[in-house]
């Protein structure tokens, strides 16, 4: 099989584009520099003690930063700086978004969460980077406003995101499909490894935090009890790591759905829309899957906040049709 890699794969799709500048093209590359970097120290957890661990600082949502999470956050903010392809950052880590000043031209804006699932570094479990780009609706030549943020995720220019795993790899879309990109140690580059991805259909997998059962809605319930019911063999297998990254990328390629429901405790739901939901959306979507909060399809959803939350429904468009006929 011929060796192509993410910059060759880049570069002959954007001449398929008319009008395209390599601004996007640029972005993407930027994005896989700063995922390298991240992986670099990730494959030094447990041996060295400045990995590893608490910041003894919480962020906007109340949550535990990990050391890691710091460090992938300013790897990814200095990256995209640089590029000259980035107006503005929104980050899961940041209260707000960032202005770069010094890049007022540039045509994007990334969203991201720089570390998810940052819970299970310290057991070495898979963590990622998941990331969204919009283009700017402000005018070109000004500081980035708010509303270049707060799109609908049908508004997104590409989405992606990187596993960070038994090998790592990056999975992307820009709206001609899906791919990914495994990272070769051996020359430092992500390569095609997984054209043209589609989400299989008929797999009897799930994968939801079973333990807050009692505080799901009924529909939910119904569901869950549908996928444990034995009779005529049709159980289904429970798989969870607790990484929204990692639960997502195993469905993406085996099939299956994850689900993320509001709970009592959370009735807006946990994740978010703008760093998780939408990209994760946009690329399942591309795969041939849904997803849904329960009420409305995630990418038709209005942002109000950078950090708003909401239920998510998403994997293989059977099974997702399956939840919501539960939950009707």
């Amino acid at each position: 099989m011929q060796l192509v890699t993410l910059d060759e794969f880049i570069a002959v799709n954007q001449e398929k584009h008319a009008g395209a500048t390599g601004e996007l093209s640029g972005l993407l590359r930027d994005i896989s520099l700063a995922s390298k970097l991240v992986q670099r120290d990730l494959s030094k957890a447990g041996l060295v003690d400045t990995i590893l661990g608490d910041t003894e600082k919480t962020n906007i949502q109340g949550e535990e930063v990990k050391k890691l999470d710091e460090f992938a956050n300013r790897i990814l903010i200095k990256c995209l700086q640089n590029s000259g392809d980035c107006c503005g950052i929104a980050s899961e880590e940041e209260d707000d978004f960032v202005c770069f000043e010094n890049r007022l031209n540039a045509k994007y804006v990334v969203l991201f969460d720089p570390l998810d699932g940052s819970s299970n570094i310290d057991v070495i479990a898979p963590v990622g980077t998941i990331f969204s780009i919009f283009r700017r609706v402000s005018a070109l030549g000004k500081p980035c406003i708010s509303e270049d943020f707060l799109q609908t995720g049908d508004k997104q220019i590409a989405a992606g995101y990187v596993i960070y795993g038994s090998s790592t790899m990056l999975v992307y879309t820009t709206g001609q499909g899906v791919n990914g990109f495994t990272l070769d140690p051996s020359i430092g580059e992500f390569c095609l490894s997984h054209p043209d991805i589609k989400t299989p259909q008929g797999v009897k997998s799930y994968s939801a935090n079973q333990g807050n059962y009692n505080t799901f809605i009924d529909g939910v319930k119904k569901f869950i009890d549908f996928c444990q019911d034995s009779t005529d063999k049709r159980a289904y297998s429970l798989r969870y790591i607790g990484s929204m990254v990692a639960d997502f990328h195993r469905n993406l390629l085996k099939g299956g759905i994850y689900l993320y429901p509001a709970t009592t405790d959370a009735p807006k739901g946990k994740l978010r829309l703008m760093y998780e939901c939408n990209p994760m959306a946009f690329l399942q979507e591309q795969a041939g899957g849904k997803a849904t909060s329960g009420d409305a399809r995630i990418l038709d959803i209005h942002p109000v906040t950078l950090h708003q939350r909401t239920p998510v429904f998403i994997g293989s468009s059977d099974l997702v049709d399956k939840v919501l006929h539960f939950m009707e």
